[in-house]
């Protein structure tokens, strides 16, 4: 019987076995979000790496957030406590004014309510009569404006009250959205591990920056910037954790608020608030100290340690270390 079928052509067992596993790697790398579904091997582990880096650029971005709305919390929290504390110390003066004024009324009272020109008439010594009304008017007086003190106490009371409660308003929206962008921290890190654990175990390293030697560090930053690089410097290997701000772990923009702090210099929680912390320089003229932002929203932030390096906090599962300035893109360097 005669076969229709053609002979198979040398090789070509082997080819197709090469595109059952390249189609299966773009399928594995399309599942993931980050390859064409004609993508190779290589393709692949550069979509991952690139989604990798979206979800750890994404949780900052929500952890420099949570981190302003945990700092306007406690700015609230302090202006609740302020608002209240005044509210108490001006209604002690207004329970005081009150007693005085019910003093007066008592004396008012048991001293008889006759008409004055009466009193006049059956007084048997009009002199000391006219003392007494004259003593009386004072305390009219005195009535009148304590009367005027107290409905101005009043007033001040409800204002602040108002006040109060204006900012007890704003410390719940500000609790709900740490909260919120807690859980969107918490989704974006939970996404990044379950694609890191899908890849093998060869191709995890690859999707960090690899970690520098030290740079040396030439004297050219300011006495402070130099003091706050060497407590960063102190910090290495520490764990990222987020919303932390030392001394035992950090963030990024915990990182380089607590270096600067053992330098003696107060900076803001934030990295978008951090890179307004001082005078902004160009890359080309970066020294020792000076804070490097990444990203277009800020969302990321390092010291720069000299020789194109810096020293950051990077992300869940890498400790503080040495990178390249130029790992993500730069938006601005501050020198503080």
């Amino acid at each position: 019987m005669v076969s229709h079928r053609r002979p198979t052509r040398p090789g070509s067992g082997r080819g197709v076995r090469a595109t059952v596993l390249a189609a299966a790697a773009a399928t594995a790398a399309a599942a993931l979000g980050a390859a064409p579904a004609a993508a190779g091997p290589q393709d692949g582990r550069a979509g991952a790496k690139a989604e990798v880096d979206r979800l750890y650029g994404e949780a900052e971005a929500a952890t420099e957030r949570y981190n302003a709305a945990r700092e306007n919390t406690r700015r609230l929290r302090a202006e609740v406590d302020r608002a209240q504390d005044r509210a108490a110390r001006t209604q002690e003066g207004v329970n005081r004014m009150r007693d005085t004024l019910g003093a007066m009324a008592g004396a008012q009272y048991r001293s008889g309510a006759i008409d004055p020109s009466v009193q006049l008439l059956l007084s048997s010594d009009p002199d000391s009569y006219l003392e007494r009304a004259a003593f009386l008017d004072r305390e009219g007086e005195r009535r009148a404006a304590l009367l005027s003190r107290l409905r101005g106490a009043a007033r001040t009371i409800a204002r602040t009250r108002a006040e109060a409660g204006r900012a007890l308003a704003g410390l719940e929206r500000d609790r709900e959205a740490v909260a919120r962008h807690k859980r969107t921290v918490e989704d974006r890190l939970a996404r990044a591990r379950r694609l890191l654990a899908s890849l093998p175990a060869e191709d995890r390293p690859a999707l960090g920056h690899a970690a520098s030697d030290a740079p040396s560090v030439p004297g050219t930053g300011s006495p402070r910037a130099l003091a706050a690089l060497n407590a960063a410097r102190q910090a290495l290997g520490r764990p990222y954790v987020w919303g932390a701000n030392g001394p035992a772990a950090f963030d990024c923009s915990g990182l380089t608020q607590w270096a600067y702090a053992q330098a003696g210099v107060s900076l803001p929680r934030t990295s978008q608030e951090q890179r307004h912390a001082g005078r902004v320089v160009p890359l080309s003229q970066a020294r020792p100290g000076d804070l490097v932002a990444y990203r277009a929203d800020a969302s990321h932030i390092a010291m720069y340690a000299g020789n194109g390096q810096v020293i950051h906090a990077p992300h869940p599962g890498a400790p503080v270390r040495y990178d390249p300035v130029g790992m993500l893109p730069v938006s601005s360097v501050t020198r503080v």
